[in-house]
């Protein structure tokens, strides 16, 4: 079997649940990315974007918090 995509394997085939239930999708100024929740913050976990420019914001890098609501 091939998978074509750009969603992590862990997320597909999650060996540790778990360690990744915390983890969900969402969709911040149009760039998806995986997120958990901190509180009332979500902390950046991958970038899901096929555009290399969304790579190279500092705000959204992984690591980075971003707050729940949009502004």
């Amino acid at each position: 079997m091939i998978l074509h995509t750009i969603v992590p394997l862990e997320l597909i085939f999650p060996n540790e649940s778990d360690r990744f239930a915390e983890q969900k999708a969402v969709m911040r100024n149009g760039i998806p990315m995986i997120v958990e929740q901190n509180g009332d913050m979500y902390k950046v976990v991958r970038i899901m974007s096929s555009n290399p420019t969304d790579f190279l914001r500092n705000d959204l890098s992984p690591g980075s918090y971003i707050p729940i609501t949009e502004k």
